[in-house]
């Protein structure tokens, strides 16, 4: 009798993709780290309420100069890619005078729930990583009395990106200056008129976009006057059963989890029509009505939408009737939406 049917659990074996990243990532970690490549944490905002918080960072191997302060914003996307992720790597998050033990993924990815009693509004646990500096989270603990929140999209929404389109994609990641990025007009003066309007309402950014990005993405939000909150990214490449990770069900995923996580808010869900927003958010309201309050939509000129990749005009089309009971709006900008939520009663 072999040692699985004995009793033994199998381990699941890693996709060929996932192998060969390994083994790639094995082999430049002892050359990087001859070089003087060190260990360093990148921790994302994270999210809870009284009694837990989801903590997330990400521990990578750097260049020792990716850690001095005071080195200028001015970024280009490649940058944010000059990484590699450190697996496995023990990481102790602290708050409140308690210690929470965990250890990254093959990614070097840390997601986890940890219980701890934080006041509402942000706050912010510390990560430890043996060899590198100790980091502050920040962590946005919802109100229980809050039933009002944002999520938004990220591409198109409050950022022009043309994607998906790959060429361009490509450019606008690896080599266009992030301060050369345009935000959408209006969007930003919409979100903060929302919080002000829902007072402790948070504003989660839901994007298809890469973990690396996360540091560009603030500061482009922070420049722009958006209101802070946690992103929910992915992390692209090979994953343990496929070559690449699905965005349409990372969004799925997560607007699933959100819902559990926070019964009793109603979500004002913003995307564009230029890739799957429609489609993604018209089946969450479908299975979760009473978890959303509305859905905005901004609509892409011809232009714009020929850049992102769908015919112009065609997207509404192919979505069919909004859910019942669910108020689905469409404008061309921040201003045109902010209109039409006055007009529906949701601020």
């Amino acid at each position: 009798m072999s040692p699985t049917s004995a009793g033994q659990l199998a381990v699941p074996q890693l996709h060929r993709a996932a192998r060969i990243e390994d083994a790639v990532h094995r082999l430049v970690e002892r050359r990087l780290r001859h070089t003087g490549w060190r260990v360093h944490t990148v921790a994302y905002p994270g999210y809870g309420a009284p009694g837990w918080v989801r903590v997330m960072c990400r521990v990578l191997l750097g260049r020792p100069d990716n850690r001095q302060r005071g080195r200028p914003e001015k970024v280009r996307g490649w940058r944010s890619f000059a990484t590699l992720p450190a697996k496995h790597i023990r990481v102790d998050i602290e708050s409140g005078g308690e210690r929470h033990e965990t250890r990254t993924d093959r990614s070097g990815f840390v997601d986890t729930i940890v219980p701890v009693d934080l006041p509402p509004g942000w706050g912010s646990v510390q990560i430890r990583v043996p060899e590198a500096e100790p980091v502050q989270a920040p962590v946005r603990i919802l109100d229980p009395r809050v039933r009002f929140g944002v999520i938004s999209d990220v591409d198109d929404t409050v950022m022009v990106t043309t994607l998906p389109r790959p060429l361009l994609a490509a450019w606008n990641t690896f080599v266009l200056d992030e301060h050369a990025r345009a935000a959408v007009p209006g969007m930003a003066v919409l979100y903060e008129r929302l919080v002000t309007a829902h007072p402790g309402a948070p504003v989660f950014y839901l994007s298809t976009g890469a973990w690396n990005v996360a540091p560009t993405l603030t500061r482009f939000l922070s420049r722009h006057l958006y209101p802070a909150g946690p992103l929910l990214l992915t992390d692209w490449g090979p994953t343990a059963d496929r070559w690449f990770r699905s965005g349409r069900e990372h969004k799925r995923a997560t607007l699933t989890r959100l819902a559990a996580e926070f019964p009793d808010v109603r979500w004002l869900l913003v995307g564009d029509d230029g890739q799957h927003d429609q489609e993604i958010y018209r089946e969450f309201a479908v299975s979760y009505p009473g978890n959303v309050a509305g859905i905005a939509i901004r609509r892409l000129s011809p232009t714009q939408a020929m850049l992102a990749g769908a015919l112009p005009h065609s997207a509404s089309d192919s979505v069919s009737a909004p859910p019942v009971g669910q108020e689905w709006l469409s404008a061309p900008d921040g201003a045109g939406l902010w209109q039409l939520l006055r007009e529906a009663g949701l601020v």
